[in-house]
């Protein structure tokens, strides 16, 4: 799915997040991640992590197994591929 050529709205894109284990975000130099199954995070706090401006799913957002990374900070992607 190309997020550039078709952008994933927050209805998919907070459905998208809960078919994750775990979310890995970037919010500005720090990186929050959230174990999803465990923490069970409302609507509210994962709009807040991973919509931007637009309404829409923040980019760059890859999904790495059963981890959801959004934005980008080197610590974010390592802890991804690392886990």
């Amino acid at each position: 799915m190309r997020a550039d050529k078709a952008p994933i709205a927050e209805p998919a894109a907070l459905a998208l997040v809960r078919q994750a284990r775990r979310l890995v975000v970037a919010k500005g130099k720090q990186t929050v991640t959230i174990d999803v199954a465990r923490d069970r995070p409302d609507d509210a706090t994962l709009r807040a992590l991973v919509i931007g401006p637009s309404g829409n799913l923040r980019a760059p957002a890859v999904r790495v197994g059963d981890t959801l990374v959004v934005g980008f900070t080197a610590d974010g992607l390592r802890a991804a591929l690392d886990y």
